[in-house]
């Protein structure tokens, strides 16, 4: 993980939205660290902290979305074949789709906060034949959430947890 903070410094918002993109559709990368990351540069003054929203935003609902789409046409026989590779269980996978199917906007919305449950929820939403209208809104609303919280929270309140690695001392 020694690469994100070099990354995000070195090619900023893009490098961010490419990482929370792939993160977003169903790749294991560390999302919520690059935002992190994003959010400590911004407020050291490296990042404009609106592209690191945007750049976060964009890449969570743009990733998921391809993810639904995906989980739409392939469905099913793609997360069994592949979700070994994110740790996806058969058992996790019959849950998972029901929790999809019972509470499908809920999980769409706050699925962003849980490790997994955010690179999949694109995914299961569309195999489970979500409808798209609701799935969009629900990635909308929740992809602003998730970013606004891991982008404004550290950018404004760093001074108050201590300083972060990419902080300088005073």
């Amino acid at each position: 993980m020694a690469w994100i903070e070099p990354a995000v410094a070195a090619y900023g918002a893009p490098a961010l939205f490419l990482i929370i993109y792939f993160e977003s559709f169903g790749l294991p990368l560390p999302g919520e660290s690059a935002l992190l990351a994003g959010a400590f540069l911004a407020a050291r003054g490296d990042l404009a902290v609106v592209d690191v929203f945007l750049a976060a935003w964009l890449g969570g609902v743009l990733g998921d979305s391809t993810g639904y789409l995906i989980g739409r046409f392939g469905g099913r026989p793609l997360l069994q074949r592949f979700g070994a590779f994110v740790r996806l269980t058969p058992e996790r996978l019959s849950h998972l789709e029901t929790i999809a199917r019972k509470r499908g906007f809920i999980m769409v919305l706050t699925a962003r906060f849980v490790v997994v449950l955010r690179q999949l929820n694109g995914l299961t939403a569309g195999s489970v034949g979500m409808p798209w209208p609701q799935f969009v809104v629900a990635n909308t609303l929740g992809a602003a959430l998730w970013a606004g919280f891991w982008t404004l929270g550290p950018y404004f309140f760093t001074d108050l947890f201590g300083h972060s690695p990419l902080m300088p001392r005073p």
